[in-house]
């Protein structure tokens, strides 16, 4: 199964009184993994996406479970694959990992809307065929 991978780092300015990264610093680096994903692997970046084509993916579920902290100066391997692509909705997962040890392990769902109305709509051909790309099957599941 392909997945879609990146790179992010904790930086000092994320990281709590504890050394680690502070919890709702977390979502934020899932929405740039995200950001990044339309930017490099669907071939659209989300800021167009929103001031052009008035088009957005709100989210509308996450599941997210903290298996390992996330400390300042990790070097962090975000791999990203599609469990859901509904009609209007699309699930992603996010497996964050610091060498061979699992961090983060989150599932995403958003919906695709119009944004004048927030009325749901279908997802785009055009992106569904690049999602469709990193969907996970039931043999093939990527490693958490």
């Amino acid at each position: 199964m392909k997945v879609f991978s990146l790179q992010q780092h904790v930086r000092f300015g994320h990281v709590d009184p504890a050394g680690i990264a502070y919890f709702p610093r977390l979502y934020d680096y899932i929405h740039e993994a995200f950001e990044e994903l339309w930017d490099v692997h669907v071939g659209r970046r989300y800021y167009h996406l929103i001031t052009e084509d008035g088009l957005g993916f709100p989210l509308v579920h996450s599941e997210v479970d903290f298996k390992n902290p996330l400390r300042f100066g990790d070097r962090v391997i975000v791999r990203i694959s599609c469990f859901k692509l509904g009609r209007s909705s699309l699930g992603l997962r996010y497996v964050y990992t610091v060498g061979e040890t699992t961090c983060l392990d989150a599932r995403m769902t958003t919906v695709c809307v119009r944004l004048k109305d927030l009325e749901s709509i279908p997802i785009p051909e055009n992106y569904r065929i690049r999602f469709a790309q990193i969907l996970e099957t039931a043999d093939k599941l990527p490693a958490p």
